[in-house]
């Protein structure tokens, strides 16, 4: 439902009811991912899609229906029609199931909270149920990144264990779907929870104040990340040379490194190619629990890198992690080019992609993204 949280912020700050249409299983090749949602107001405004245009008069009128009838939320699944053309059905073969509720916001104070945080930039996770007993389908629980939870004074026990859960969620900057419950202490009946996160930007540091950063840095604001360019030399690193840049720091690379903050998210691009910088970077960017690490150089040089990395002790295990030369293969020349050959590489080693071509590969198109 992130995805049109600013509407949605508007209309629950206006206590304005409307209906909520949430993607909460997908199959096969369906188009957007667990998580996606479509809204309507009592006006029929809608905002937002659940399949790229698929079934979106279905859920539109499902919604209407839920929204004037104030029925309990409804689930109903959607799939490809082989018979006609037209019947209302996902073309590119695969299902989806979508759960479509009334939200009053004068009931949903911590939905409202939640999109309060997402306006304002704060870290938040907001846990839908949707798969359960019926009174307690399409509730949600506001998460915080600090460990603390909006909860009723005396809520249930299930509150703790989906709030534990959906804080793992939350720092690894991931939307998923768990399970809780099926037992006496949490909650006698097993409870399928959707758990939407907005975290922080993931962030992308470059290392090397060259014209290849100037366009990677572009394209990794693009893609959503915080972006970093950093290299020993001032006359270099100046904001002015990288407006598309979050930061410009002039520092060692690897004493910045050392000082920063990163996770699992962090990528970690080294373009300097200059082994007195990139050896001590290396050496300790691969130690740390980032999520991407790569280096610009041609084929010698990776292999004379390689050489310096064992010398320094850099376990095996470790530089089987490092992506070098960095970028796929595709065929560029300019900095432009190259920076969306590194951002390619990024993208596909985040979601498991293979990047071939899909014209040569099989299965589906659309990757689940696992939780």
């Amino acid at each position: 439902m992130l995805n049109i949280a600013g509407t949605l912020h508007t209309w629950c700050r206006e206590a304005r009811p409307f209906a909520l249409a949430t993607v909460v299983q997908v199959s096969g090749s369906a188009p957007l991912p667990v998580g996606t949602a479509l809204a309507v107001d009592a006006d029929g405004t809608v905002v937002g899609s659940v399949s790229g245009g698929c079934v979106e008069g279905a859920v539109y009128e499902l919604c209407r229906q839920v929204l004037k009838g104030d029925e309990p939320p409804t689930r109903a699944r959607f799939g490809y029609s082989d018979d006609d053309a037209f019947a209302v059905g996902l073309t590119c073969g695969g299902e989806l199931d979508v759960l479509v509720q009334r939200i009053d916001p004068a009931d949903q104070p911590r939905l409202t909270t939640a999109l309060d945080d997402v306006t304002y930039g704060r870290p938040v996770a907001v846990a839908q149920i949707v798969d359960g007993p019926g009174e307690l389908l399409g509730r949600t629980l506001r998460v915080t990144g600090g460990g603390t939870q909006d909860a009723a004074a005396g809520g249930q026990d299930w509150e703790g264990a989906v709030a534990a859960q959906a804080r793992a969620l939350l720092h690894a900057g991931r939307t998923g779907l768990v399970e809780v419950g099926g037992d006496a202490v949490t909650c006698p009946q097993r409870l399928s929870v959707l758990v939407h996160t907005h975290a922080s930007r993931p962030r992308m540091l470059i290392f090397g104040a060259v014209d290849f950063a100037g366009a990677l840095s572009e394209i990794g604001r693009y893609l959503g990340y915080r972006v970093t360019v950093c290299d020993a030399r001032p006359v270099f690193a100046t904001p002015d040379r990288f407006p598309h840049a979050d930061e410009v720091v002039a520092e060692w690379p690897h004493r910045y490194l050392a000082g920063t903050e990163v996770d699992a998210r962090t990528a970690v691009c080294v373009l300097t190619h200059d082994a007195k910088f990139d050896i001590p970077l290396l050496q300790l960017a691969l130690s740390l629990p980032v999520g991407y690490v790569g280096a610009m150089g041609s084929r010698r040089t990776h292999e004379h890198r390689l050489e310096l990395l064992r010398e320094a002790d850099v376990p095996e295990e470790h530089l089987a992690s490092l992506h070098s030369p960095i970028g796929l293969d595709l065929g560029a020349h300019t900095p432009e080019e190259t920076a969306i050959s590194i951002a390619a590489e990024i993208v596909a080693h985040t979601h498991q992609g293979s990047g071939t071509p899909l014209t040569w590969s099989t299965g589906p198109i659309h990757h689940r993204q696992t939780s």
